[in-house]
Formats: structure tokens, C-alpha cells, sequence
């Protein structure tokens, strides 16, 4: 695959309001909670943030964030590149969540694969998670 057929596939990918964060939102909002989304005031800019809580949530893609299970295939092409780019990832995400943790906030991550296998049973476990911080 040329590069900038491959540079038009990555780039429609979207970056927030994916289907798998709806999905939880509609979720969380169906029982009973409310959330901000994307709140560029705090590291990272959780996907939902409970401030009521005190919880961020990061609802990510495998491929993007390194997760290394089935689903996080790796190009073929350009190798080098995309493991720079997941591994600066990586290291991103590791810095958001440690300053999240240092202001108080729980801070818990939703794999695309959990999503996938068995929605019903993370998305209640989602739950007690939050609740678990009160």
C-alpha cells in the first residue's frame, strides 16, 4: 500500500466521538450518569470525565495506544515509523494518567477489544469501577 493511500485511510480515523465512545457514553448516560467529554482543561482530555466522581475515562483503540492483543495489528510497511508513533503513544498516555492520579482522579482505560468481546459485561463492570471511588 503507497504511502498516501495509506496517510488517507489513518487520517479519516477519528480522534473523538468514535463509535466505541459512544457507546459508552449512551451507556453511562442511560444509567444515571452524567460526564463531560473531551475536557481539554485536564491531561489528556479524558473522553468522559465523572467530576462527581472524580473518575476520567480513556476509551481507546488498541492500535493507536499499543495494547497488544489480537486486535492491535501492526502495518507492514514503514514499520519504524508506527512503532515511534504508538510508542510515543504509550508514553503519552502513561504521563496523562499519572498527572490525572496526582489531581485526585481515578483513572480507568476501556480497550476497544473488551468492547468487542463482551460489551454487556465491561460496561457493567465500568460501573462498579466508578462507584468504587466514593
Amino acid at each position: 500500500m503507497k504511502n498516501d493511500t495509506r496517510s488517507k485511510i489513518m487520517s479519516a480515523i477519528p480522534s473523538k466521538d468514535t463509535s466505541i465512545e459512544l457507546s459508552v457514553r449512551k451507556y453511562l448516560f442511560k444509567n444515571g450518569f452524567r460526564f463531560r467529554k473531551n475536557d481539554s482543561r485536564y491531561p489528556g482530555k479524558p473522553d468522559i470525565l465523572l467530576p462527581k466522581y472524580k473518575v476520567a475515562i480513556f476509551v481507546n483503540g488498541c492500535f493507536w495506544h499499543g495494547h497488544g492483543c489480537a486486535n492491535d495489528r501492526k502495518p507492514k510497511t514503514n514499520i519504524a515509523y508506527w512503532q515511534n508513533k504508538i510508542q510515543n503513544n504509550i508514553a503519552r498516555d502513561l504521563k496523562n494518567r499519572i498527572e490525572l492520579k496526582n489531581m485526585g482522579f481515578k483513572v480507568i482505560t476501556i480497550w476497544e477489544c473488551e468492547l468487542m468481546d463482551n460489551p454487556t459485561e465491561r460496561l457493567e463492570r465500568l460501573i462498579k469501577e466508578i462507584l468504587d471511588t466514593r
